[in-house]
């Protein structure tokens, strides 16, 4: 095998921890020993062992470790934080070599676990599918470079472009396949977030049902507070943030944020942010998508169209980017688009 190979291999195992490990990043790691692999691992879950940690304590006899060389999708963490810093304890091992796909841009890192290894005296190497590994881990490095939360809108419409009939009903647009994958992609995001609109006349749950996997926290904005309390979003049962301009309170699983009057995205953004929220699902509605495009603060979009036809209703919103991927789901045609 290759070293691109064995990179190729660490980021298929990044990828086991997609919807686990947030806010920290999904990380995939190798260990290599006289061409073949003796040790692989990837972060998990959030709070428990990095990727590298779970490498080296799959390897059977630990001292096959010394001199091996280490493939990781992005460089070793050099701050105590959950767990203790992965470069130390790859410098324990005495490893001969580390691969290292993309530099960890979070300034608690940043170069760090490079230099750690390199006064140690082990050869490092960066760089390797280093563009495929900042892909994977989008989410991440939005965050930490852009101060905010990945945004990815979606929303399903029909053959003619709407997305509800003029009464603002929409169920069902598209057929239950299509459901099933929102729902394995509302396990992989932090939070999901609506409009008053899409609240009040679809009550949606915004949860994970058909799909194994946690529950996003779950947003609405009710500038004046106008919706009913009996609504699905309120029930408790799903941490929920009502973004408004009335008051500041919680209770329970349920929290009311007040921003001033006229607030942008921008602030809600900022919010999410300083909690460490990494990525926002949009769901809708047609008023709430048109803002986030409108202002640019978009970094995907997921469309569904069915075959179905209204002849009238909420139109859809326009994307300004063409599709990078087409995806036939049975009768339903998913698009994807990258605001890149």
């Amino acid at each position: 095998m290759s070293a691109i190979s064995y990179m190729r291999r660490a980021l298929e195992l990044a990828e086991l921890g997609r919807g686990k490990v947030s806010p920290n990043p999904v990380v995939g790691c190798v260990i290599v020993k006289e061409d073949k692999i003796i040790g692989e691992g990837y972060h998990q879950k959030y709070g428990e062992a990095h990727a590298e940690v779970n490498a080296v304590n799959s390897v059977e006899d630990q001292t096959d470790i010394v001199g091996s060389t280490v493939y990781v999708t992005l460089e070793p963490c050099a701050h105590f934080g959950k767990t203790p810093p992965c470069a130390n304890l790859l410098v324990d091992k005495k490893v001969g070599k580390v691969v290292i796909a993309a530099f960890d841009s979070n300034p608690l890192v940043g170069g760090k676990g490079i230099q750690i290894l390199e006064e140690a005296g082990i050869e490092v190497e960066t760089g390797l599918l280093q563009e495929e590994a900042r892909w994977q881990n989008r989410r991440f490095f939005t965050q930490i470079e852009k101060k905010r939360p990945y945004v990815i809108l979606k929303w399903a419409q029909t053959q003619d472009g709407f997305v509800a009939r003029s009464d603002y009903s929409s169920k069902w647009i598209s057929n239950s396949s299509s459901r099933r994958l929102v729902h394995q992609w509302r396990a992989e995001e932090d939070a999901i977030m609506v409009g008053k609109n899409t609240a009040k006349y679809d009550d949606p749950a915004l949860n994970v049902r058909d799909w194994v996997g946690k529950n996003p926290l779950r947003l609405v904005i009710d500038s004046k507070l106008e919706l009913s309390q009996s609504l699905k979003l309120f029930d408790q049962a799903v941490p929920t943030i009502c973004y408004n301009t009335q008051k500041t309170e919680e209770s329970g699983n349920l929290e009311f944020v007040k921003l001033k009057p006229g607030f942008s995205l921008d602030q809600i953004l900022e919010d999410l942010h300083n909690r460490n929220i990494q990525s926002l699902l949009v769901e809708g509605g047609s008023f709430l998508l048109n803002k986030f495009i409108e202002l640019g603060l978009w970094d995907e979009a997921r469309i569904f169209t069915s075959r179905n036809k209204f002849g009238e209703g909420i139109k859809a919103p326009l994307i300004p980017k063409p599709s990078s991927e087409n995806i036939p789901v049975l009768e339903d045609h998913l698009s994807i688009h990258y605001h890149v």
